[in-house]
Parts: structure tokens; sequence; C-alpha cells
């Protein structure tokens, strides 16, 4: 899976949010505010990944066992599937 196009990762004063641009701004309200986790995650989705993929990306970058880090990686995906910011 990989972030859709029309959506951006941007720091504002300390927070991670994510927006949207151009026609996504017509069908999607709002913004999704992210935690440092789930904005690393972000990126690792941004070049394209799965849930294998975003699992050993987390136990590579943070100090956590591999069933939290699937849970995470599977938590956060489902989100953005149920957002429609993923392809």
């Amino acid at each position: 899976m990989k972030i859709k196009d029309g959506f951006v990762l941007r720091s504002i004063a300390g927070t991670h949010v994510v927006v949207p641009t151009g026609d996504n701004c017509l069908n999607f309200n709002g913004m999704i505010t992210l935690n440092d986790s789930a904005a690393f995650l972000w990126r690792v989705l941004q070049e394209g990944s799965d849930v294998e993929g975003m699992t050993k990306a987390l136990l590579g970058e943070y100090e956590v066992d591999e069933e939290t880090a699937r849970s995470c990686s599977e938590s956060f995906l489902k989100k953005l599937v149920e957002a429609k910011c993923v392809e």
C-alpha cells in the first residue's frame, strides 16, 4: 500500500498533521493528527509498504516487541484505509 497523492504530512508547532491537497480537499474535510510513531509509519507508507514492512520498520526504529509493532501497524493502516488515504 502507499499513501495517495494529495495528502501531505506537515509538522506544525511540534505536532504532526496530515492535510489534504487538491481535489482531496473536496472529499476530505479536516486533517489527521499523528503522534511520532504514526508519523514515522506515514513516511514508511509514502515509499510503499505493507503490514510486514511497517512492522519491521517499527522494530528497527523503536524498542518495541514484534506483537506490539504488528498490532500498531495493523491498526494504523486500518484507520488510513477507512479515511481513504492509501491506495
